[in-house]
């Protein structure tokens, strides 16, 4: 029984099951995803996650501890530039691990294993479209809220002939005063006549 025996020896010899990790660890680095099993993939993410924790202190002691585990200056490389701006704001958490189904050979579980941070398509949908508030309210209330929205539109359609009606009375108004000013004008005008006539007599 393993018990309290936490390596998973993959069925391989120390120094077999080290030169696999490696491996797999350096290709995970350069292509940002690998197809694998479930089991090599658990294994690989206890492996490879320490390396990427290394990289947020860019010394030469660092470079050389993760030289030694990976025995690849390119992944070394790449592992301490690009991959390390990514991952500079991220505690932990660097691989995901997304179950495939089954291997048609040996029915084994396969995965694909990636980079969190190199994902284009779920890190494009983050930033696209932020996730809606959820609440949770009773139908009744959502009833009410709509309610609410159709008796303030109806108001607003009600506002709006009682507002042209209005313009209307004004301009009503106006015209019909201009047309009592014009007469009386007319009558002024009259009267002033009259009064001249009469001076001259």
């Amino acid at each position: 029984m393993r018990h309290g025996k936490k390596i998973n020896h993959l069925g391989r010899t120390a120094s077999h099951r080290k030169a696999l990790l490696s491996n797999m660890a350096s290709s995970l680095i350069l292509h940002k995803r690998i197809t694998t099993t479930v089991a090599k993939a658990k294994a690989l993410r206890k492996y490879v996650e320490p390396l990427i924790t290394k990289t947020k202190d860019d010394s030469t002691h660092n470079r050389r501890i993760v030289f030694s585990y990976l025995q690849n200056k390119y992944s070394v490389q790449e592992l301490f530039g690009p991959v390390a701006e990514k991952t500079a704001s991220r505690p932990g958490g660097y691989t995901r691990i997304i179950r495939l189904g089954s291997r048609l050979g040996d029915n084994a579980e396969i995965c694909m294993m990636e980079l969190v941070d190199f994902n284009e398509l779920l890190i494009g949908e983050a930033t696209a479209k932020p996730k809606a508030k959820r609440t949770r309210r009773s139908k009744a209330a959502a009833g009410a809220d709509e309610a609410k929205a159709s008796a303030t539109d109806a108001v607003v359609v009600e506002e709006a002939p009682v507002a042209e009606a209005a313009v209307e009375e004004v301009a009503a108004e106006t015209t019909e005063e201009a047309a009592a000013e014009a007469p009386e004008e007319g009558t002024d005008e009259a009267s002033a006549d009259d009064s001249a006539e009469e001076e001259k007599k």
